[in-house]
């Protein structure tokens, strides 16, 4: 039975119905949610999952969204008088899946919280209230009687730091939470038809779950040893069962692929639930992530001094979101990261919580004298962080990221045979500035991968490297502006869309610029505009090649010509 919100403008539904044997998925459908957080836009909305398991005892996995309070409480007091829920298995305490929790606990008060320690230290917050807890770790059971034994699996950043899974051996099934979700909203409870899903699953592995593939990696070894699992019941979109293989080993080969590819280590320490530290260390995370850097996050909150020994002794770069200032045991794991720290490491620090000015300004000189290079000056907060404020901290990560992969690049440079660099360097092409904005954010790129790709409709494809800053502002349903550089006029906008620029600098400063219909700059220098909308995107190693479809355009000079460039060879910009 689907249950729609009268009172709201945007589609919420309820779904409630068996995915296996004395297991029930209430599925809380957001029709029509078209972001998530700052990072990513959604095409196709999203879901988010809950489980009720009946032995002997009762276990609900997860509750909802806050924005579904009245439908979900509602949904599972129809189900199930909630006195009779023994237990409350917490995956992780991120709101869009525990948003619920103090409600629930409210209706069972008799409920004992099943989750892992630092979700438990999370609830106390969120929840001020007493209530029963059970705190689990790797390889600790739940006997619910009738077969349904449940094993829990310590899977930590995948993608919050607290995450734990939990494995029905009764059912075979997995509740997996945030990893193999994909923010798809459907009606279609399993994933039976795959290429309608194909794409948001890669989106949503590449946004949340790359960032920490050396956790994807691990929390998958640990699931080898669970045994047969024929159901993953995840926190997003729908349940995999009939793709499941295929699915799962896909993660296989996108954290492996990251392994392989990636020589050096980046250790990124934060403090949890402090702050804005957890969304601004995700945008830091993503960033590293475009660039195929490993990247090993921990809080200092729990962080073992010598597991953060060890870890900082063989990274190559070093990121810390500083904690406040009277958090003991946060300060204390900085020492032991100074202690460890070489020379010849890269470093950057950020502000979680706007407070700790002095104490970022006496580590970054601390980091400064022991030898290590500075690869971004600390990033600071002032205000509640907006659009702007995470895409500075995700440039940060990318900037990071770039300079550790430079010897790499040249390497993969060198090795391309001469006659073949200098072939392709005989496919010329135009020149062109993408410019593109999103809320507060506006940025703006060199590009001359681009080309005419459909007549109905009218479309281009245009090449945009992964590690870009625009990347971001180019998903699908996102708008951007092609201007069209004219032969006799592009050096001073090619030099200066050439330059790097710092994290969250303005590309726009001291350029001439009008705005289009859909909000992003039109260079006034240029010979004509193209206004754009992706639609969509394929991925090709190193690059995504973006499809969109032509909204408007204009030409400034009708007699002028394209700028057109020649290089000597083609492997590299």
């Amino acid at each position: 039975m689907v249950v729609a919100v009268k009172k709201s403008q945007k589609r919420l539904t309820i779904q409630a119905l068996e995915i296996a044997p004395d297991t029930q998925a209430i599925r809380s459908l957001d029709w029509d949610r078209d972001r998530f957080d700052i990072e990513f836009a959604l095409e196709n909305g999203t879901t988010y999952n809950s489980y009720l398991i009946r032995g002997e005892k009762t276990a609900l996995v997860d509750t909802s969204h806050g924005k579904f309070h009245d439908l979900y409480l509602e949904k599972l007091q129809d189900i199930i008088d909630p006195k009779e829920i023994d237990y409350l298995i917490v995956s992780h305490t991120e709101p869009d899946h525990s948003g619920l929790v103090k409600d629930v606990i409210e209706l069972a008060p008799n409920v004992t919280v099943f989750a892992s320690k630092m979700a438990i230290m999370f609830l106390e917050n969120q929840v001020h209230r007493p209530f029963k807890r059970q705190i689990v770790k790797q390889g600790h059971e739940l006997d619910l009687g009738k077969g349904h034994l449940i094993q829990f699996v310590s899977a930590p950043n995948l993608h919050w730091p607290d995450t734990i899974f939990s494995y029905d051996s009764g059912t075979h099934t997995l509740f997996s939470c945030d990893a193999f979700g994909m923010h798809y909203c459907s009606d279609n409870v399993f994933d039976e038809n795959l290429s309608l899903i194909d794409g948001e699953y890669k989106v949503y592995y590449d946004c949340l779950m790359a960032p920490n593939a050396r956790s994807v990696r691990a929390a998958l070894k640990r699931m080898d040893n669970l045994g047969h699992i024929s159901t993953i019941a995840n926190g997003h979109g729908p349940v995999l069962r009939c793709n499941l293989k295929e699915l799962v080993g896909r993660y296989r080969k996108w954290s492996n692929n990251t392994e392989t590819r990636a020589e050096k280590v980046v250790a990124v320490f934060y403090a949890s639930n402090y702050g804005h530290a957890d969304r601004l260390t995700h945008a830091i995370l993503k960033g590293l992530g475009k660039t195929e850097i490993a990247v090993e996050a921990l809080d200092l909150k729990n962080a073992d001094p010598q597991e953060v020994h060890k870890l900082v002794s063989s990274a190559s770069g070093i990121i810390i979101g500083m904690p406040p200032a009277q958090d003991v045991v946060s300060m204390a794991a900085i020492s032991t990261i100074l202690g460890a720290a070489k020379p010849k490491q890269y470093f950057g620090l950020f502000e979680s919580g706007g407070e700790n000015e002095d104490t970022i300004d006496t580590l970054f000189a601390q980091f400064k004298n022991l030898g290590l290079t500075k690869a971004f000056f600390p990033l600071r907060i002032e205000d509640t962080p907006g659009e702007a404020t995470y895409q500075l901290y995700e440039e940060a990560g990318t900037d990071m990221g770039q300079l550790l992969n430079r010897d790499r690049n040249i390497k993969e440079i060198k090795a391309i045979n001469p006659k073949l660099e200098k072939a392709l360097g005989r496919i010329s092409s135009g020149l062109y500035i993408i410019t593109a904005t999103k809320g507060e954010v506006k940025s703006g790129m060199l590009a001359s991968w681009v080309a005419k790709a459909s007549r109905t409709p009218l479309g281009i494809t245009v090449a945009v490297a992964k590690d870009r800053a625009i990347e971001s502002l180019m998903q699908v349903g996102d708008t951007f502006v092609l201007n069209v550089l004219e032969e006799d006029n592009y050096q001073p906008l090619m030099k200066h869309f050439l330059k790097r620029f710092p994290p969250g600098a303005d590309r726009f400063a001291e350029i001439k610029t009008q705005t289009a219909s859909n909000g992003s700059p039109i260079l006034t220098d240029s010979l004509a505009y193209i206004e754009c909308q992706v639609k969509s995107r394929m991925e090709c190693h190193d690059h995504w090649v973006v499809y969109a479809t032509v909204e408007t355009g204009r030409v400034s000079k009708p007699n002028a010509l394209t700028a057109v460039h020649h290089r000597k060879v083609g492997n590299h910009y």
